[in-house]
């Protein structure tokens, strides 16, 4: 459910028409409704309920924006962070340093001080390399660093190639078969505290099934290592549920993921942590846009319009499908191709699809861009950096000013070998 819906006629996010934010901000731009992102938050941590310890740590890579931090640290979610701008992000959102997890492949020396000095509240480590070098940064800066160690459980994820993360070939964890031993020798480095295991086996999945594999093999590995007579306190299950992007998709709701969660970890005595992403800021967002022309194709028209891949990369990424919705529908419908103007023939939105009648000048929306649409945006073409507003009811505020190329440029300096 989102809060964006169409009123005589014209599509609003919640009481605001979005065409007074296209007049006013101009487009395209992001729009946020508040009131979706906190009914998500609220269902997800709802749903948990059910398990005894929770720790809930909010993907950040999903979407950065600082409001939508804001909202989510009022909610008592944590971060989930890959970097430290992430965490710093998180931070200054006003979410505690305590219940920060700094997750990801490349942590750098630098990224592990900062990180440490802050007083994060878990390191995801990623290798038996990356644990030696954190525990002896630790240890000369005089602090602990609680950690976990992410396995691979090499389970298929059944989702996209591009995001999946739990199979043996990807480059996430450490192989199953060695995390027994790696947990050991890590486990007696001073200046190292490491109190569990995590995987995550990738994003967008339609089904519980590979969850609850992985999972199963998780507890299995955990109860070894407790024979083994080290401690497994904390056993972070990451994130991966999905959602629907085509009208008609089921997926599975949280209170389903939560009763599947509450069978495989019967007994398992850990505090369980989880780092939701999409599944509560997919739908919290719109990617509003404006028709430049519909021109003739070979086939079907051809809708440009002035989102492109720069501001919305999933289409071109992934061939990912978002729903197109015309902002105020005349009640028609059309078989067309959805492009945007970068010179490249990726930056393609939907081809031979079947969408509301448009023409110039007309707003339109792609839907579910509330998660990895702002967020992956960049200025190719020398495009500006696309806006974001968030919506409160009546009200509403531009959260993410849009950077024109003009003030991208004067970041740029010409050497004086070339003036």
């Amino acid at each position: 459910m989102d809060h964006f819906e169409y009123r005589g006629g014209v599509l609003h996010a919640e009481d605001v028409p979005l065409p007074l934010i296209a007049a006013e901000v101009g487009t395209p731009v992001y729009v946020y409704s508040r009131a979706t992102l906190t009914r998500h938050a609220r269902v997800f941590r709802d749903a948990l309920k059910v398990l005894p310890r929770v720790h809930l740590a909010f993907a950040v890579k999903s979407n950065p924006n600082l409001a939508v931090l804001k909202v989510l640290a009022a909610e008592g979610y944590g971060a989930d962070v890959v970097s430290a701008g992430e965490m710093d992000r998180a931070l200054a959102a006003g979410i505690p340093a305590a219940d920060v997890v700094f997750s990801g492949v490349g942590k750098t020396a630098a990224e592990m001080r900062r990180a440490l000095a802050a007083g994060c509240g878990q390191f995801n480590l990623e290798s038996e390399e990356e644990g030696a070098e954190l525990a002896e940064i630790a240890g000369g800066m005089g602090l602990v660093a609680t950690a976990t160690l992410r396995i691979n459980p090499d389970v298929d994820a059944g989702t996209h190639a591009k995001i999946s993360t739990g199979k043996a070939e990807n480059k996430f964890g450490v192989p199953y078969d060695r995390a027994a031993g790696i947990y050991a020798r890590l486990s007696g480095l001073p200046g190292l505290n490491l109190r569990g295991l995590a995987l995550h086996i990738g994003s967008q999945l339609a089904k519980l099934d590979p969850l609850e594999a992985a999972f199963t093999k998780a507890g299995a590995l955990m109860h070894a290592i407790r024979a083994d007579g080290f401690a497994v306190t904390h056993m972070d299950l990451g994130g991966g549920v999905g959602v629907p992007y085509r009208a008609g998709e089921v997926f599975p709701q949280p209170a389903e993921y939560a009763a599947m969660l509450a069978r495989v970890t019967q007994g398992w005595d850990a505090t369980l942590m989880f780092e939701p992403g999409r599944v509560i800021t997919g739908n919290t967002g719109v990617l509003l846009t404006e028709v430049v022309r519909v021109k003739q194709g070979a086939l079907h028209p051809w809708v440009v319009v002035d989102a492109a891949m720069n501001d919305l990369a999933r289409p071109a990424m992934y061939d990912a499908w978002h729903d197109f919705s015309a902002v105020t529908p005349r009640g028609t419908m059309m078989t067309a191709n959805i492009v945007g103007p970068i010179c490249e023939s990726s930056d393609t939105f939907a081809m031979a699809r079947e969408i509301d009648t448009v023409a110039r000048g007309d707003l339109a929306v792609f839907r579910t861009a509330g998660a990895y649409g702002a967020t992956m945006a960049n200025t190719y073409n020398s495009r500006p950096m696309v806006p974001e507003v968030m919506v409160d009811g009546a009200k509403w505020a531009v959260v993410a000013d849009r950077i024109e190329p003009s003030t991208i440029l004067s970041a740029e300096r010409v050497p004086a070998w070339l003036a």
